[in-house]
């Protein structure tokens, strides 16, 4: 069964090009030209991806954004922006929002076809799973879940793998450089800035403080170090 695509696009050239290719690679895209009926028909079908422009008519992509990161059942769904907006303050605030990725038109079909299947690739659950548990926290690779004080925390996929890079190899310091080729790869918009915003969000998630992290470290200089409690002897 084809993986289906929710784009929302209302400039018609764009959204035709985009379901083109998106069919032509084995997708199924659906299109919007704006977002009145986004949520309420990935209720009922959820999507393999959403793929949203961030200015359109009735709305825009990064209200979108916000209510499907809230939605319980839609929260864990890759987003990726494709929008005209290309500054580093707009790809920031779209991954604050929960973006897995962010690509700015004009756009080449072979690019965006990649890293849309990038990105989902980053959602596929790892070949030999296994799960961290420390404390009030636990990583299960296999369910892609996090639950912190008993309580299932949702996650991008994103944000998943680099919490679950980090948490398997406690004590190790990783740059940013590093980061970025080990969770996003040939991600071209992730920006050294990008893994601060990933980190922060993740933080908000496990740490009871995040201000003063006890599990996620950062090293001056460096970059970061996940740290996992030694039980008391």
């Amino acid at each position: 069964m084809s993986q289906t695509v929710f784009v929302l696009e209302d400039d018609t050239d764009i959204s035709r090009l985009v379901q083109h290719h998106l069919e032509a690679a084995g997708f199924a895209a659906r299109i919007y030209a704006n977002p009145a009926n986004v949520l309420t028909d990935a209720e009922r079908q959820p999507p393999a991806l959403f793929l949203l422009d961030i200015m359109v008519p009735g709305g825009d992509g990064l209200d979108v954004c916000r209510r499907l990161r809230s939605h319980p059942a839609l929260s864990a769904v890759p987003i990726i922006f494709l929008t005209a907006r290309a500054g580093e303050n707009d790809r920031v605030l779209g991954l604050e929002l929960g973006a897995d990725d962010y690509i700015t038109k004009p756009f080449a079909p072979r690019e965006l076809l990649a890293r849309v299947k990038a990105v989902l690739r980053r959602f596929e659950r790892p070949a030999t799973p296994s799960v961290i548990s420390f404390e009030e926290v636990v990583i299960d690779a296999s369910a892609m879940q996090l639950k912190v004080r008993g309580e299932l925390t949702t996650t991008t996929a994103t944000e998943f793998r680099l919490l679950d890079y980090l948490a398997r190899h406690p004590g190790r310091v990783f740059s940013r450089d590093h980061l970025l080729d080990a969770v996003w790869g040939d991600a071209r918009f992730v920006t050294p800035r990008s893994v601060d915003v990933y980190v922060r969000r993740i933080r908000e998630k496990i740490e009871s403080d995040p201000e003063n992290p006890r599990y996620l470290k950062t090293v001056r200089g460096a970059g970061y170090r996940f740290e996992v409690p030694r039980p008391v002897q």
